[in-house]
């Protein structure tokens, strides 16, 4: 009996110290709100909408202690359209991000699965786009660069991300095409590399995409996880920013060059425009884009933060110069560390577009294109996140 009890007491003894070494959470956000728009189509639309700034999601991450330093994580993240319900990515169990690896302590994290690309990972955080105090809807345009938060998500992708050494953080990733006998067909690469010290912050990186759109591979048409379907889409960027105070100002650029382009996709509209869709122009050929973002954000106080960016995009397609300019303004107050309101202004002008093309229609980033060459959208909205 007493032998027993001791062998019950020593496996529970096991059990709560096994238990204490990994963990599970659950997480997300929701970011819902009322969006005016000028002109979509021809018309001017009140409209509720989602994920104007950052993803709604919800998902799973856990880590699991396996000793010396080394950890077994993952990620299960799905994205959803909060006034309907509705998968981000048609199809998509878990959308957003479905990956898992090892991390060591002492010589950095390898991930498998469907993940955001390392260039996102470093240059992102660096520009408006990205982050709250801007996001979805101060996109650059078609979300060209890749480096706002609702970026391309890329399947079958290996990513290794090193452990900060002096301010200085290293990540690749190489995403397969998995398909036999055609290795380079719809395949991904690209890598990144970050300084932060102090106030600076500083990083560049590199992505590229080969035959994107085609089924299977790393950016796929049928989940609406590529942004352009085109031969070759190739992206280089640098930015950084300095914080004095409550204040912080950056400065990013980045240079894409699309080859053969046959389509892209509009967010607003939850569909591709190329060409065959004649409502909306077409798009074929060759595009490549420059993107000039200079960004700001003040801490009024501890809750109230004003912010703003404006972008120059200049571009070259098929003999023409078209160029956009892309302007956002926004407050937002926090009334908890987990719930706040914002108040965003966006104004976008495109001029210089070939107008039989998609690129004379001015669309802000999550919205339907407009008629005409400017569209301007204001939003009110909640997030929350737990």
């Amino acid at each position: 009996m007493k032998k027993s009890l001791i062998a019950a007491a020593l496996l529970g003894a096991f059990t709560i110290s096994a238990h204490a070494q990994s963990s599970v959470t659950l997480y997300g956000l929701i970011d819902a709100g009322l969006v005016y728009t000028n002109n979509q189509g021809g018309h001017s639309n009140w409209q509720e909408n989602t994920s104007s700034t950052q993803n709604t999601v919800f998902g799973l991450k856990g880590s699991e202690d396996l000793g010396g330093g080394l950890h077994a994580v993952f990620k299960l993240e799905q994205g959803f359209l909060l006034n309907n319900g509705a998968q981000a990515f048609s199809g998509d169990g878990f959308g957003s991000q479905a990956w898992v690896g090892l991390q060591s302590d002492q010589y950095g994290t390898v991930t498998f699965g469907r993940q955001f690309d390392a260039m996102n990972d470093l240059v992102g955080p660096l520009t408006s786009e990205f982050n709250t105090w801007g996001g979805n809807m101060a996109g650059h345009p078609f979300e060209n660069d890749n480096l706002a938060g609702n970026s391309v998500v890329i399947n079958n992708s290996v990513k290794y991300a090193s452990p900060t050494y002096r301010g200085v953080t290293f990540e690749t990733m190489y995403s397969f095409s998995n398909k036999s006998g055609d290795f380079a067909n719809n395949r991904s690469y690209g890598f990144g590399l970050s300084y932060a010290m102090g106030p600076l912050n500083l990083a560049a990186g590199y992505l590229q995409f080969n035959n994107a759109g085609n089924e299977g591979g790393a950016v796929t048409t049928a989940d609406t996880s590529a942004n352009f379907v085109a031969e070759r889409q190739r992206i280089w960027s640098l930015g950084g920013n300095y914080t004095f105070g409550p204040a912080t100002v950056g400065l990013v650029w980045s240079h894409t060059q699309i080859d053969n382009a046959s389509g892209v996709f509009s967010f607003g509209t939850g569909s591709y425009l190329g060409a065959d869709d004649a409502s909306a122009g077409t798009l074929a050929g060759s595009l490549r884009l420059d993107n000039y973002e200079v960004n700001a954000k003040y801490a009024l106080t501890s809750a109230l933060t004003l912010s703003g960016a404006y972008t120059y995009t200049r571009g070259a397609y098929n003999g023409s110069s078209p160029g956009w300019n892309t302007a956002m303004l926004q407050t937002d107050y926090a009334i908890s560390k987990r719930t706040d309101f914002y108040l965003e202004g966006v104004y976008q002008n495109v001029h210089g577009a070939p107008a039989d093309s998609v690129l004379s229609h001015a669309m802000i980033n999550t919205l339907s294109p407009s008629s005409t060459n400017s569209q301007v959208a204001v939003t009110v909205g909640m997030r929350h996140a737990f």
